[in-house]
């Protein structure tokens, strides 16, 4: 019995000690969790040592000319680590008040005793990463530096710099949204997202401490892993056709109180873009700002820029001729159950297909294509393929948008569909790839593929440079390429675009506008008006195409002509007086000034006896019937030589003159425009075969 009374008791004890060892470690738990816990996370924390990521240096995005359009700045976050061994109470007392009214001069946020006050308050927090000011520069780096207990250094004054930088751009809002951003977690956007993997760089490795708070300090004042700086791309842009577009287009959206734009300068020869705007209002509508980049982007109805891509289907098969006769039905005609309506309301009937497309007519069109292709809309839809119409253009930023040509054998072809499509209606282009179509034009029938990037530079030297590449080496025959040519010189001449024209040199191009549909109501809507003009300067000897796209205008007027063509004007205006005016005096920016007579080749007697009755002089003469002059600035005469197997010189000459020798010489001729011949479609000089076409053009 006493056996098992000691077994009891034993248990007990056990168990009571048990109980009093758990209770004891319980408290030991809140205390350290209560009383030392502080104390033991900063001993934590201060063990807490690992490599972490610096950020390169982002690359440097330049204009053509070297301009700096992007670059990354560095900026720097200061703090002090009020605790560091060297910093004693005797130093930190003597100097803190010249620290605080250093830092109040160079900030000039806080006075000297704010500054002084909340620093001694960090001290005596203990504070390890007081945070004296974000984002300083580089100047304001220096002038902290030289501060008394900062000039101490990091270990015995506690300066703490943690650098970083910041992206600018120095010409602001120009290009804005082509050179667009790269970040993190975001869409990429514009130059800076397509070649993020060239311009991010590679980053370094930096030893830090993470201290209380979860904040991580570098131990050592260099890096252990120097970042590599990211690789530099320059562009195709011209900063100051940029700034012309810009403003060119800024002006029209106030002026028609527009919802947006967009404007694009090409150069012909190389596909290269030289100026990219885009314009749309704020939230508030009382600003224009780089919004979205609708010249790429933006795929929508092109209207009526579109018929030049229709005409040329035509003509290259060989199924209509330019001096053929339509009759315009006084502006409006039936399709089925729709009325095509002209823009303005006229009287015309019979008219030239030359001159219907001058005026810009959507019945002398819409007709001309569905007689053709009522029938087989296929061999239409074919036709606008091997012109390049319906492909990307690829160009290099992402976002663009889709190219839609309607196809006969997919579901939404209609009895209306041919008609609609051949003036620019249910079809989708973005204003790039109608411009890169034009260019096509412009540059004798080579499609180019646009393109904003010439180099890729590695520390100042090129890595891989952008040449350019050609997208369909012809279009079309050379007989359909300089038809088209002379269609869009006559636009201007005499047609819808006829107020663009210049003085100084002569442009091509054709007007459009198109109605918007709206989403949910079709054309039944709230009526809204797409303006654009899209074409090329000079036309005699192509340098630049432009397209200028304005949508809804919604004060004075609303077609291309008058909204987008006066902005195609003033760009090209400005262009050709600092890129191309061939009379610019070297190094003077001045005019040279210049004044000739003018005197049409033609027949010599005729001429001659002119020239006598004036009393004007002239140098040199001609023994056989037909002469030309020879020098721009003054009358020298001479012979023009003609042989009957070649095609006949007749620049300069009237129209009666050149239809005489050409059609002497066994050529069919299309004649375009009025005055005195300015081009003509074979060389003069050239073999040619009897009853070929040549297309003579006159201004």
């Amino acid at each position: 019995m006493s056996v098992k009374k000691d077994i009891v008791t034993r248990i007990y004890i056990s168990f009571g000690l048990m109980v009093l060892l758990g209770l004891g470690i319980m408290v030991q738990a809140v205390r350290i969790q209560t009383v030392q816990g502080a104390y033991y996370r900063d001993m934590a924390d201060s063990l807490t040592t690992a490599y972490r990521n610096i950020e390169a240096v982002r690359g440097n995005i330049y204009a053509a000319d070297g301009s700096l359009l992007a670059t990354s700045v560095p900026i720097y976050d200061v703090r002090m680590d009020t605790k560091v061994d060297g910093l004693t109470n005797d130093i930190f007392e003597n100097k803190v008040d010249s620290l605080a009214q250093g830092l109040s001069r160079i900030f000039g946020d806080y006075s000297a005793r704010e500054y002084a006050r909340k620093i001694r308050e960090a001290r005596r927090a203990g504070k390890r990463n007081f945070l004296v000011r974000r984002n300083i520069d580089y100047q304001q780096l220096q002038a902290v530096k030289q501060l008394p207990i900062f000039n101490m250094g990091r270990y015995t004054g506690g300066l703490v710099v943690e650098q970083k930088t910041k992206r600018e751009m120095p010409f602001r809002h120009l290009a804005r949204r082509t050179i667009g951003y790269a970040i993190s977690g975001v869409a990429p956007v514009g130059l800076e997202g397509a070649f993020d993997d060239q311009l991010a760089g590679v980053g370094g490795k930096r030893l830090m401490q993470k201290i209380a708070g979860g904040v991580w300090l570098p131990i050592n004042d260099r890096d252990e892993i120097e970042p590599r700086d990211g690789n530099d791309i320059v562009t195709t842009i011209d900063i100051n056709i940029q700034d012309v577009t810009e403003a060119a287009l800024l002006r029209a959206l106030e002026r028609n109180q527009a919802d947006h734009g967009c404007a694009i300068v090409m150069e012909v020869a190389t596909g290269q873009i030289k100026a990219i705007a885009n314009l749309g209002r704020d939230a508030d509508g009382s600003v224009y700002y780089e919004k979205y980049n609708y010249a790429i982007g933006e795929s929508a109805e092109p209207g009526s820029t579109f018929k030049l891509a229709s005409m040329m289907v035509a003509l290259e098969r060989g199924d209509v001729k330019l001096t053929d006769s339509v009759d315009l039905e006084k502006g409006t005609f039936r399709f089925y159950d729709r009325i095509m309506r002209d823009s303005e309301k006229h009287d015309y009937n019979n008219m030239s297909v030359a001159d219907l497309f001058a005026i810009s007519s959507n019945v002398g069109i819409s007709k001309i294509i569905n007689n053709l292709y009522g029938g087989s809309p296929q061999v239409f839809v074919e036709g606008l393929h091997k012109l390049g119409l319906g492909e990307l253009t690829g160009i290099e930023i992402t976002g663009e948008g889709k190219s839609v040509i309607k196809n006969p054998k997919e579901k939404g072809w209609s009895g209306v569909t041919l008609p609609w499509m051949s003036v620019g209606y249910e079809v989708r282009l973005s204003p790039l790839q109608t411009l890169a179509f034009y260019n096509a034009v412009a540059n004798g029938g080579t499609m180019m593929r646009p393109y904003l990037v010439r180099e890729i530079r590695e520390f100042g030297d090129v890595r891989k440079r952008f040449e350019p590449q050609v997208m369909k080496s012809s279009i079309a025959s050379k007989s359909t390429i300089e038809q088209a040519q002379a269609l869009l010189a006559l636009v201007v001449e005499k047609g819808t675009g006829k107020n663009i024209q210049g003085k100084q040199y002569t442009a091509a191009g054709k007007t459009g506008t198109a109605l918007i549909a709206d989403n949910s109501l079709g054309y039944k809507g709230k009526i809204k008006y797409r303006a654009s003009f899209a074409g090329y300067f000079p036309a005699d000897a192509p340098r630049y195409s432009v397209i200028v796209v304005v949508a809804n205008p919604t004060q004075g007027s609303y077609y291309g002509g008058t909204v987008a063509g006066p902005v195609f004007k003033e760009i090209a205006d400005k262009v050709y007086a600092s890129h191309i005016n061939p009379y610019l005096e070297e190094g003077k920016g001045k005019r040279a000034p210049k004044t000739h007579i003018v005197l049409k080749n033609g027949r010599w007697n005729e001429s001659e006896l002119v020239l006598r009755k004036l009393k004007i002089d002239y140098s040199g003469g001609a023994e056989g019937e037909w002469m030309h002059n020879v020098s721009s600035d003054s009358l020298q005469l001479t012979d023009l030589p003609l042989a009957s197997t070649l095609v006949p010189q007749v620049y300069g000459m009237g129209l009666k003159d050149a239809m005489y020798l050409l059609e002497n010489a066994g050529l069919r001729v299309v004649p375009v425009g009025r005055g005195r011949v300015t081009r003509q479609s074979l060389k003069a000089g050239s073999r040619h075969q009897k009853n070929q076409q040549i297309v003579i053009e006159l201004s």
